[in-house]
């Protein structure tokens, strides 16, 4: 009896063990359903500020044409495109 005694207490413990683990994942779920809308709110403004970021740091390194001639071709070459 003694065997069978120990097959039920670890059917229990693995039990246990996994409604643990359930819990766990069930509490991530709904952490991840609240927040998913406030980080995905938050990752568009961090792409925007980003993109800002990017275009200040190419307004400050590029500096403006002053050659009207160079100028003139540039604006050409954007227009073809």
């Amino acid at each position: 009896m003694g065997g069978n005694n120990s097959g039920i207490q670890g059917l229990i413990i693995f039990l246990i063990v996994l409604g643990f683990f359930a819990v766990i994942a069930i509490v991530a779920f709904i952490i991840y359903k609240v927040l998913h809308p406030k980080l995905k709110n938050g990752e568009e403004e961090h792409q925007n500020t980003e993109q800002e970021n990017a275009k200040e740091n190419l307004d400050r390194i590029l500096e403006p044409v002053e050659d009207e001639e160079i100028a003139k071709k540039i604006e050409e070459y954007k227009e073809d495109e």
